[in-house]
């Protein structure tokens, strides 16, 4: 009989267990999980604190009871796995009456997670200062918020969790400030769709310190390394995670670059008969092939179930991960897939990128909302590397076909004829997804020279602004653009001029690139568009001023 032992539940040794149980029904499989719970939606906590989900118990996934009823596991909690004895193949484990024992395998699977980073800071041990990892963290934060009744909460970290976080303090009646060292929060996202986001919730009650790090923790408050008190009666640290690979450090297996545990496609650990899931594991990024640790619940239970299936006698390969994440936050939510700038460019892709502004579905439908999308591509193939949209609705659909898009190698041009479902309530003819592909085929094809407003500054060219006049008197201009609508240009050419470089833009991108067509077609040479025009322009600190020339 096969011996299979699991070190950790939750989303990556649940699985495994599942999967090797479906693979192999004799193998004798444990669990053996530090917790009291065997699996528990971590990914449901902050929506719990929020009072979104007001049942405790639909957080509990599965129970030792209920596994060993469905699939004949063992599943122990409250034992702690203090060592692995590789040379004899047995696991050290510490039961909740502290007696220890060694448990036998054949395959052993390492699901151990990672822990919150908590920074040294002067107060980091005040009992209003808190981390969140699973239930008995939540129930102590819960218990907080339900008997203080706190009405000040700081988050140290603008990441995914921290901003749920976030969110979630604000609908329990705090004001809520987040701290992010960053530039801007969510640090997956580029600096112009990450500053967007940020501007979008900035609110009366919920505000951000960016650019700031916090140095020190009192009763009341968060100080700041720039000497700026925050009030605080609440404070969540959530600056991140640190895998937890001490157990097979000490056992000799190799940890790889990432600080992760370095596995194989296989998610064989350098010991063959060692695998290792979720967020300890080190893999590979899908498209860069790097080694990475992505530390993400969806990635963490497929590669529980291979390795579950492998260590059963399967042959499952897992072929890495794009880092596809979404987070609503209020009345807004972000999504990512891929790569961003920085880190295409670290990678050594040459690359551009292209900023669409659409509706999420057809315009004249009640609800419509915008939909801004940013993806990113290489040059010379086209190929697409990552991709980021932001909206009030559809940031979701969007960013799954973008991602299963960069996972099939596609290309901007195949967005272009992507076939997707239409009808009004859901979306439009030309889906956002393929109104990207048409903006960055043209920036592939060079049909019009092109500016990206990230990298560009003017230098002496004629700033030629094509949107109505409504527009510009809602919204302003550009400093130092001259103001012909699109409509009026072919007849106001004259007043455009020849002996200079002339860059076009209007309130998206669309006008614009018609307006520099316009003026190919009327034999002005040095013409460029600026990509994502207005919007694209002030999301990336592009001075506006209220009257341009012209009109």
């Amino acid at each position: 009989m096969r011996r299979i032992v699991i070190v950790g539940g939750v989303a990556g040794g649940a699985s495994a267990a599942a999967k090797a149980r479906r693979v192999d029904e004799n193998a004798d499989i444990q669990i053996f999980e530090r917790g009291p719970y065997i699996s528990f939606a971590n990914c449901g906590l902050p929506y719990y604190i929020a009072g979104e989900i007001p049942d405790r118990s639909k957080l509990l996934i599965m129970t030792p009871e209920g596994f060993w009823d469905r699939a004949r596991v063992r599943a122990h909690v409250n034992h702690e796995v203090t060592r692995i004895h590789r040379d004899r193949k047995t696991i050290e484990v510490q039961g909740p009456d502290g007696a220890r024992r060694e448990v036998p395998y054949d395959k052993l699977i390492l699901s151990q997670g990672a822990r919150p980073i908590v920074p040294p800071f002067e107060g980091v041990g005040l009992p209003h200062v808190f981390t969140l990892r699973d239930i008995p963290d939540m129930d102590r934060i819960a218990e907080f918020v339900n008997t203080p009744k706190p009405r000040t909460a700081v988050v140290i970290g603008g990441g995914f969790i921290g901003l749920e976080m976030a969110e979630a303090f604000l609908h329990r009646g705090m004001t809520v400030t987040v701290i992010e060292k960053s530039p801007h929060v969510l640090p997956t996202l580029d600096p112009d769709m990450g500053t967007h986001f940020e501007g979008q919730l900035e609110g009366e009650r919920f505000h951000f310190r960016c650019g700031a790090g916090a140095k020190a923790f009192t009763e009341k408050s968060v100080l700041l390394d720039d000497g700026t008190e925050i009030p605080a009666e609440l404070i969540l640290l959530s600056v991140g995670v640190r895998a937890e690979v001490e157990l097979a450090r000490d056992a000799g297996i190799e940890i790889g670059k990432s600080g992760g545990v370095k596995a194989n496609g296989r998610m064989e650990s350098s010991d063959p008969d060692i695998y290792v899931v979720g967020d300890a594991a080190e893999t590979t990024h899908a498209i860069t092939g790097a080694r990475v640790r992505i530390p993400l619940a969806g990635p963490a239970n497929r590669q529980g179930r291979i390795a579950g299936a492998n260590a059963a006698g399967g042959k499952l390969i897992y072929p890495g991960a794009l880092g596809t994440a979404i987070v609503r936050v209020l009345h807004l939510t972000a999504g990512t897939t891929g790569l961003n700038s920085r880190q295409a460019d670290a990678a050594g892709f040459s690359f551009f990128t292209s900023l669409t502004r659409d509706h999420t579905h057809a315009s004249y439908y009640p609800g419509a909302k915008p939909l801004l999308l940013k993806i990113l591509a290489e040059e010379g193939t086209g190929r697409l590397l990552g991709a980021q949209a932001i909206g009030e609705d559809g940031v979701d659909k969007r960013i799954d076909v973008l991602a299963t898009a960069i996972a099939a190698r596609l290309t901007v041009f195949d967005l272009e004829n992507l076939d997707l479902a239409y009808s009004p309530p859901f979306g439009s003819a030309n889906d956002p997804v393929n109104v990207s592909g048409f903006v960055a085929s043209h920036i592939a094809r060079g049909d019009v020279k092109t500016v990206s407003p990230e990298t560009w500054r003017p230098n002496g060219e004629f700033l030629l602004d094509v949107r109505d006049a409504d527009e510009l008197a809602e919204l302003g201009a550009l400093r130092g653009a001259n103001h012909i609508p699109v409509v009026r240009l072919r007849d106001r050419l004259a007043e455009v001029p020849r002996n200079r470089p002339i860059v076009t833009y209007c309130q998206k991108g669309q006008r614009g690139y018609l307006a520099a067509c316009i003026l190919h077609g009327h034999g002005y040479e040095n013409v460029a568009n600026l990509r994502g025009g207005f919007i694209h322009a002030k999301m990336c600190g592009f001075p506006v001023e209220s009257t341009p020339a012209g009109g």
